[in-house]
């Protein structure tokens, strides 16, 4: 447990910052979040990056060779951290504007050096080993997991300020409907589209097409996801 006695977190966007103060939390001496330009003192027994994923081996080049490295991209491999003891951490989780995160009971995606488990464990998280082949399509679920759910939402709130209906308005059937998915899976399932209800689809189809046309050929293709 040595090299976690000193980690130094590279990168003070939302992810290092989060992580940065929960491990400090939790008794860790953490350096950073360090910015651009910035090197780890040589006592950090661990440095993690959280850095884009296009900046991770130009930021890998530049720390000294002795601590452990690692990343916290949910898509990349280790290769770009070289040949060094590496590994990964990705988070399973959005992390707010703020920086303030809660990692508890959260999945995390790990690979490589055992420290990568050790450091998820401290935070409170459930590692998964994601194998390399695997990462792609790992982010890529979780990405329509969450980003294509905030833009699928915009979408109905789009449609709805011409009914009348705000963000807030639609906010409970969210939470219910991620709630009951989180309990039954797909037999979450409710609606037109569900029951076969084509006469209601079909007047779905015509105000959609008279007030957001753009929206159609979006609400389309998830009548029919739904309908398989």
């Amino acid at each position: 447990m040595r090299d976690l006695e000193r980690v130094s977190i590279v990168g003070a966007g939302r992810l290092g910052s989060a992580i940065a103060a929960a491990l400090r939390a939790d008794g860790v001496v953490v350096e950073g979040p360090l910015r651009r330009g910035e090197l780890p003192g040589p006592d950090a027994g661990v440095v993690l990056l959280c850095v884009p994923d296009r900046e991770i081996a130009e930021a890998a080049a530049g720390i000294p060779a002795g601590p452990v490295i690692g990343h916290c991209s949910g898509a990349t491999t280790l290769a770009p951290l070289g040949s060094r003891p590496a590994f990964s951490l990705h988070p399973l989780m959005t992390v707010p504007a703020d920086g303030h995160a809660d990692f508890r009971d959260v999945a995390c995606a790990i690979a490589g050096h055992p420290v990568a488990a050790r450091l998820a464990a401290r935070l409170g998280m459930r590692p998964i080993t994601v194998a390399d082949p695997d990462r792609a399509a790992y982010h890529a679920a979780a990405s329509m997991a969450s980003n294509f759910l905030v833009a699928l939402e915009e979408a109905a709130t789009r449609l709805g300020r011409t009914a009348g209906l705000d963000r807030a308005d639609l906010v409970p059937l969210v939470r219910a409907t991620v709630e009951n998915w989180a309990r039954l899976g797909p037999d979450a399932l409710t609606g037109p589209a569900a029951r076969g209800d084509l006469a209601t689809l079909e007047r779905h189809r015509e105000a959609i097409r008279d007030r957001a046309p753009d929206l159609l050929a979006l609400y389309d293709e998830m009548v029919e996801v739904v309908r398989r």
